[in-house]
């Protein structure tokens, strides 16, 4: 018998093909804002859609059960749609759910948040607390825009990582920044292209500070006329120019008096001070919310001992410190904690002590044999998974956790509840509004007399 050699016929077990458009109905979204549907018995994640919506989706990944695609066109929108502000969100990776309104983003991270901890941990809060809210545009004071040569038709590309792809969009906007710095990112393209170290350009940083930074980073010498170049741009935008052309010690400023970077806590009447490659918080107006918030909460009374842990340059410490606490800051960055300590001569503090160590690996620091009252942490992405087993060894009474990842802050909590701590309070901080970066805040406290650390299994 001849094999049959026409087209056949898709099975039910058959993955779409990559690129392959598809029609979905969207029922609901993930926890990272993606609209989810059904097609052919398989659940599709669709980038840029709204539950409610008719949609045809471009086919990224494709697993037996399980498929990955963007909006390629709105069938039926749904009445919640918002014209996103800038004209690069289908293609930019830096924000994902600028056509979501800022309302149902909020929803969407608390909800992501408490099923992680559902998820994870098997706990609830005994209190959920209102997000705190920034704007959701012109709040970010700091971005790196990737600079990439193209051999093949000998031009400069500024801008960000398209989504889904390592290609580059080259922006002509980007309204999530604050104005010095969008003027920045309009202006800065047509200078770079013209350089004749333009080929041998890595990345530049634009930082809002007292005075707007832009640091470039090269892997070959400028010439003169670049380095007047970019001076000149410097100067057009108020702003210093410091270049980096090797390791962080290479680093320095080529425009303007040298002013060291710096911002202030209004409500704390703070001023700290960074440098271009330092740690801070991109939303000004969030971070000063989510200090007073962990004030209150922590409520630290005058000789308390608090541990700031991975405390950068003194963000929380100094507030607690102001506030009458005995605070240690630990940071793993040696240059940070040399500005750690500036910071706090600087602002007349002289009770806060920081010091050098790796919180991630073996942790036998004596400013853990020390004890304390309570303990701040904000750590990385990846958690703090040994250094919350010990806090809870060392029965600290009160730990305020600060997450930027709801999948590591819900493992943590619930290696926090079967050492005895109850989830207080927690609530999510708006951080990176117009993106699905979820930011939250935690307390928690020994002793599960009220509130609910673990549900029932």
């Amino acid at each position: 018998m001849k094999a049959f050699r026409g087209k056949s016929r898709k099975t039910a077990d058959a993955p779409a093909a990559i690129g392959q458009r598809i029609e979905v109905e969207l029922q609901r979204h993930s926890h990272d804002g993606r609209g989810i549907g059904r097609w052919q018995g398989r659940t599709v994640f669709v980038d840029g859609g709204l539950a409610g919506e008719q949609v045809t989706a471009r086919v990224l990944k494709a697993r037996s059960k399980l498929i990955e695609t963007r909006v390629d066109k709105v069938l039926q929108a749904s009445d919640e749609r918002v014209q996103p502000a800038c004209r690069h969100a289908a293609l930019c990776g830096g924000c994902s759910l600028q056509h979501m309104p800022h309302a149902m983003q909020l929803q969407v991270k608390q909800q992501a948040l408490a099923q992680q901890l559902e998820h994870f941990a098997g706990i609830e809060p005994g209190q959920w607390m209102p997000p705190l809210l920034g704007p959701a545009y012109a709040y970010r004071q700091r971005t790196r825009l990737a600079v990439r040569w193209d051999r093949k038709h000998a031009r400069l590309e500024v801008g960000y990582r398209e989504r889904f792809s390592s290609d580059l969009v080259e922006v002509t906007q980007c309204p999530i920044l604050v104005p010095e710095l969008e003027a920045l990112v309009q202006a800065l393209g047509p200078v770079l292209g013209e350089l004749d170290g333009r080929a041998g350009l890595g990345h530049v940083e634009l930082i809002a500070a007292q005075m707007p930074v832009m640091l470039v980073r090269h892997m070959q010498p400028l010439s003169s006329a670049d380095l007047e170049s970019l001076r000149a741009l410097a100067q057009q935008h108020g702003a210093e120019c410091w270049l980096q052309p090797g390791d962080v010690d290479t680093l320095h400023c080529i425009s303007g008096i040298g002013t060291v970077p710096a911002y202030t806590l209004a409500d704390q009447a703070l001023q700290l001070e960074f440098a271009p490659g330092d740690f801070i918080q991109v939303n000004a107006s969030v971070n000063q919310q989510m200090i007073n918030q962990a004030l209150q909460w922590l409520a630290p009374q005058p000789g308390e001992r608090i541990l700031d842990l991975f405390c950068g340059v003194g963000n929380f410490s100094l507030p607690l410190a102001r506030a009458g606490a005995l605070v240690t800051g630990i940071e793993g960055d040696g240059e940070m904690v040399a500005r750690a300590r500036r910071n706090a001569e600087n602002n007349n503090l002289h009770s806060p002590h920081f010091l050098q160590a790796d919180l991630s690996n073996h942790l036998d620091g004596h400013w853990l044999a020390d004890g304390c009252d309570a303990a701040l942490l904000d750590p990385p992405r990846d958690g703090a998974e040994l250094l919350v087993h010990k806090l809870a060894q060392l029965r600290v009474s009160r730990i305020l956790y600060v997450s930027c990842n709801p999948a590591t802050l819900a493992r943590d909590a619930g290696i926090l509840a079967a050492q005895g701590y109850r989830l207080e309070k927690v609530g999510v901080m708006d951080m990176f509004a117009q993106t699905a970066h979820v930011e939250a805040m935690a307390l928690f406290v020994r002793g599960t007399s009220a509130g609910s650390a673990r549900k029932a299994q």
